[in-house]
């Protein structure tokens, strides 16, 4: 079965492509969070197994939520994804909870992949 990813960023328009580079490189896309709670919500019913977690967010600091869905007892693999860099992120993102990280510009279904674990369709 090919892994499903459920997407986290506030803005409609990267969302959308973000689905577009990721399906294109073999990757199935089950859903769209526009925060953390409605992202917390959509884990529990759809099981992604990997969710891509952009870190600012209107609700929620995607930390926040990354721990909260590492804490789950079949927590799904968390990619946190930012407009910032790793650099301005430090430390916080070495503690996090995730699989790794990508820079927005970087996000394509390749990247993800290896950073999962996933094995693209």
């Amino acid at each position: 079965m090919h892994a499903g990813i459920l997407l986290v960023d506030d803005h409609a328009g990267f969302r959308s492509v973000a689905r577009r580079l990721l399906e294109a490189g073999g990757l199935r896309v089950v859903g769209e969070a526009a925060t953390g709670r409605e992202a917390l919500a959509l884990v529990a019913t759809l099981r992604p197994e990997v969710v891509v977690l952009d870190i600012l967010l209107p609700d929620m600091d995607g930390f926040v939520v990354a721990t909260q869905l590492a804490a789950l007892p079949a927590p799904p693999t968390v990619v946190l994804i930012s407009s910032r860099t790793r650099t301005e992120l430090g430390a916080r993102l070495d503690a996090a909870p995730v699989a790794g990280f990508l820079a927005k510009e970087e996000l394509d279904g390749r990247r993800l992949a290896e950073l999962a674990g996933l094995t693209p369709c």
